[in-house]
C-alpha cells in the first residue's frame, strides 16, 4: 500500500526560505567571525570588571561610573605591562643563549661519542658528517644573527593583535559606562512589572554564573601559576636553571590556565621547553612534577574552588571547549563555559515553565 503526501506550494516554499535563511544567517556569523570574537571577548571583559567597577563607584564620592572604569582600566593595564615586562625579556634572552650555543654543544656531543666515531670511520662517513655537523652550527649561528629580522617581519601580526587588543579594551570601558543606562532603558519597555521582575532575576542569575565562573577559573589559574614558579625555583637550586625564569614560568602557566581542561598543560610544555634549554633533567622533573599537580587540581582544587558555580557536567565542558575553540579559537575556548552555563540557566528556566504550564493544565 503506497502512502501519497501532498505538499502545497506555498509549505514547500517556506520550508526551503526558512532552510536557506539559517543557511545564510550561519554564514554571516562565520564571515563576521573575527568581528564577534571581538565584541564577545570585549563583552566578557566587561562582565568580569563590573563587580570592581561598581564596588569603586561606591567607593568615589562623585559616584562618577566613567572614574571607577578608568581606574580598573590602570589596574588591568598595569597588569598586562608587566606580564610582558617579566615573559618576554627572559624568553627571548633565553633563546638566543641557546642558539649561540649550540655550535659548542654540537662539538662537545661530537666528541663524546667515541663508539659513534669508529662507526663513522669503518664506513668512511666522516665527510657527510661534517657537513651536517657544519650545517647545524651555520643554522644555528644564523637563527642567532637573524632573530631581529624575524621579529620585524612578525610586527605586522603583532600590530594586529596589539589594535585588537585595543578595540576589546575600548569597547569593554563604553559598555561598563553605559551598560547601566542601556539596560534602564531595556526595562522601561516593559509594561509588566512581574514580567521585568522575572526577566530580571533570570538575567541575574546569568550574570552569577559568569562573574563565578571567572573568579573561580582566576583562583585556579592563580595556585597553578604560582605552583609552577615555585617548582622552577626549587629546580634552580639543583640544576643550572636561571632563577629568573621562576616569575614567568609562574606568569605563563597562569595565563594559559585561563583556557579551561588543558590549557595550564600547554603553558607547562612551554615552561619545560624554556627549561630545557638550560637542563633537560630539570624539564623532565618538572614536567612529571606538574601532571602530578594537574590530578590533584583536577580531583581537589578545582572542584573546591568551581563547585556549584557552573554546575556543568564533564561532557558539556568538554564539548562547549571543543566548539569555542572550534569556531572562535583561544579566546572562544575561554568564553565557552560561561556561555554554556548562560545557556543552562535559559534551558532550565524554559523547561520549568513548560513542566509548570502543563501542571496548571491539568
Amino acid at each position: 500500500m503506497k502512502t501519497r503526501i501532498e505538499i502545497d506550494t506555498k509549505t514547500f516554499v517556506r520550508f526551503w526560505l526558512v532552510v536557506i535563511g539559517f543557511g545564510l544567517v550561519a554564514l554571516a556569523i562565520y564571515s563576521a567571525r573575527t568581528a564577534l570574537i571581538i565584541i564577545g571577548a570585549a563583552a566578557f571583559l566587561a562582565i568580569a570588571l563590573s563587580k570592581p567597577v561598581n564596588r569603586i563607584t561606591r567607593l568615589l564620592p562623585s559616584k562618577s561610573r566613567a572614574l571607577s572604569t578608568a581606574l580598573a582600566y590602570v589596574a588591568v593595564l598595569a597588569v598586562l605591562g608587566v606580564v610582558v615586562f617579566l615573559v618576554i625579556p627572559p624568553i627571548i634572552g633565553q633563546t638566543v643563549k641557546f642558539a649561540q650555543n649550540v655550535p659548542s654543544l654540537v662539538d662537545s656531543a661530537y666528541k663524546q661519542y667515541s663508539g659513534a666515531n669508529d662507526f663513522i670511520n669503518q664506513y668512511q662517513l666522516q665527510p657527510q658528517v661534517d657537513k651536517v655537523v657544519a650545517s647545524i652550527k651555520d643554522g644555528a649561528t644564523q637563527f642567532a644573527s637573524s632573530l631581529g629580522s624575524i621579529l620585524v617581519n612578525s610586527i605586522g601580526s603583532l600590530l594586529s593583535t596589539i589594535t585588537s587588543t585595543i578595540l576589546v579594551l575600548v569597547l569593554a570601558f563604553l559598555m561598563l559606562v553605559e551598560g547601566p543606562t542601556w539596560l534602564n532603558r531595556l526595562w522601561s519597555i516593559y509594561a509588566d512589572k512581574n514580567r521585568v521582575d522575572y526577566h530580571r532575576q533570570l538575567l541575574q542569575r546569568m550574570y552569577n554564573v559568569v562573574t563565578g565562573y571567572v573568579i573561580g577559573q582566576l583562583s585556579v589559574s592563580a595556585i597553578a601559576g604560582s605552583v609552577a614558579g615555585i617548582a622552577v625555583f626549587v629546580l634552580s637550586l639543583s640544576f643550572s636553571v636561571p632563577s629568573d625564569l621562576a616569575i614567568p614560568s609562574a606568569v605563563i602557566v597562569l595565563v594559559s590556565s585561563l583556557v579551561p581542561l588543558f590549557g595550564a598543560m600547554i603553558g607547562a610544555l612551554l615552561v619545560s621547553t624554556v627549561l630545557a634549554l638550560n637542563s633537560v633533567t630539570a624539564a623532565i622533573i618538572f614536567i612529571i612534577f606538574f601532571i602530578l599537580y594537574q590530578q590533584v587540581e583536577a580531583n581537589y582544587i578545582s572542584p573546591k574552588i568551581q563547585s556549584k558555580r557552573i554546575d556543568l557536567s564533564a561532557l558539556m565542558i568538554l564539548i562547549s571547549v571543543t566548539i569555542g575553540i572550534y569556531l572562535f579559537g583561544i579566546a572562544g575556548g575561554i568564553i565557552s563555559i560561561p556561555t554554556a552555563g548562560c545557556i543552562k540557566v535559559i534551558a532550565e528556566d524554559y523547561f520549568a515553565r513548560v513542566r509548570k504550564n502543563k501542571l496548571a493544565e491539568k
